[in-house]
């Protein structure tokens, strides 16, 4: 069984390694944006391209050399049996290229995840954008953070749900049911966004609520999930229980809500 692996260091001293680490798979990705790409298929009918496999070989090997053994669960590395890593309480989690369909679509909206998970929970996170350059980055007990193309930092909160609120959604997985809860919730401003970014919105105050009413990997949530705990939302399963990762033999999430205000229950907008 693999050992009970402690953080060598404190948490908040991996973050701008890890911040680098994520520039270096953005450059990556960038190589082939601006190229005529092609793109095909896995086995599971999501989209794949050379950006995704050259993103996951930077991040790979830099994770291998700063942390050499904490293993990497990537998206483009996940068949790796529970077995397996059910006996991990601590390992990198990693989404190369977050919104692969944004990419192809060459809309901005896409971002490079990067979350260290240490028994169940996202105790850091750092998710960039490799379009603009932005960087959002936590740490547990060290808030979270954005960092923009010009080098200038700011502190993220969440805030309190005014009227209306404001909430994002997926650009391209939208759906019935979502719209039904968005009806039962009332006036609201809708932001159609691509990948983590929706959380990131939730985040730095720019939007209320993000809900997620499909399918979702660990990898898809895990990063940005550490960047709103930090800044003082929460991110729960439809019951109201926060996600925590490698705990079953899927890596498919639960439906999820992603929130600033805690004072308000959203399962009750839910059509049950």
């Amino acid at each position: 069984m693999t050992p009970d692996i402690p953080m060598p260091r404190p948490l908040n001293d991996y973050i701008e390694p890890v911040v680098a680490i994520a520039q270096k798979a953005a450059e990556a990705i960038l190589e082939v944006y601006n190229t005529d790409f092609g793109v095909r298929e896995k086995d599971d009918n999501t989209p794949l391209t050379k950006a995704d496999l050259a993103a996951h070989r930077t991040i790979v090997s830099a994770l291998g050399e700063l942390t050499p053994n904490v293993p990497v669960l990537s998206e483009e590395s996940a068949e790796l049996p529970y077995d397996v890593r059910r006996q991990w309480n601590t390992y990198w989690l990693v989404d190369p290229l977050d919104g692969t369909r944004e990419f192809i679509k060459r809309n901005g909206e896409f971002t490079v995840n990067i979350a260290l998970i240490h028994r169940g929970r996202s105790r850091l996170g750092v998710v960039q954008v490799p379009v603009t350059s932005d960087v959002y980055f936590a740490a547990e007990g060290h808030g979270a953070h954005h960092r923009g193309a010009d080098g200038k930092q700011e502190r993220l909160e969440v805030r309190d749900a005014p009227s209306p609120l404001v909430v994002a959604g997926s650009r391209s997985h939208p759906g019935d049911r979502l719209k039904g809860y968005l009806d039962a919730l009332g006036e609201h401003e809708l932001i159609s966004m691509g990948s983590s970014l929706k959380f990131c919105l939730v985040a730095s105050g720019r939007a209320d609520v993000y809900v997620r009413l499909g399918l979702t990997s660990e990898w898809d949530t895990a990063a940005a999930q550490c960047v709103v705990e930090e800044a003082g939302g929460r991110v729960t399963d439809t019951s109201m229980n926060p996600l925590r990762y490698n705990t079953k033999d899927s890596l498919l999430n639960p439906e999820f809500f992603v929130f600033g205000d805690d004072t308000v229950d959203w399962s009750s907008y839910l059509d049950t």
